[in-house]
């Protein structure tokens, strides 16, 4: 390959981190993700009918903590991740029955031509894999810290 990888802490940024989502439920939290985009409301409405269709389809809920939410909209012109945070995690019908707490929500265009899409649910899948419980992501007190620890995870994959 003649591109670099893909580093997700690098595609990050801190106004794109919500540590504290305040959602209750799967629907609640997928429209606080949808909130830290830059799309207007109706926008964003249209947004979130897309992610609720995907997730009819099968929970984006990896197990240990983590879930994926995504899809591919025109509404954006490039790829776009979002992270957010539960504290007390949301039932988002994980494969391990077990709350979700943190939530990578990936949004592309449909016309990828370097497929980034994949690459960064695979990413994050990956990442995922290898999480504890306690581990830095799921207590890191501002967003930049939270970046440095992808950063440190993402040099281990």
């Amino acid at each position: 390959m003649g591109s670099a990888p893909i580093s997700l802490s690098g595609i990050l940024k801190p106004g794109q981190i919500s540590l504290n989502l305040k959602a209750q439920s799967r629907d609640g939290i997928l429209k606080e993700l949808v909130g830290q985009t830059p799309l207007n409301e109706k926008a964003q409405h249209m947004l979130l009918v897309n992610l609720k269709q995907r997730e009819e389809l099968g929970s984006t809920g990896i197990g240990k903590g983590v879930a994926i939410p995504h899809c591919r909209s025109l509404l954006l012109n490039s790829l776009s991740l979002i992270v957010g945070r539960s504290k007390n995690g949301v039932d988002f019908d994980a494969i391990d029955k077990k709350p979700s707490r943190l939530f990578f929500l990936i949004i592309a265009p449909p016309h990828d031509p370097q497929n980034q899409y994949l690459i960064v649910l695979g990413r994050i899948a990956q990442l995922a894999k290898g999480l504890t419980s306690n581990d830095a992501l799921f207590t890191a007190d501002n967003p930049e810290d939270f970046i440095l620890r992808m950063d440190e995870l993402e040099k281990k994959l």
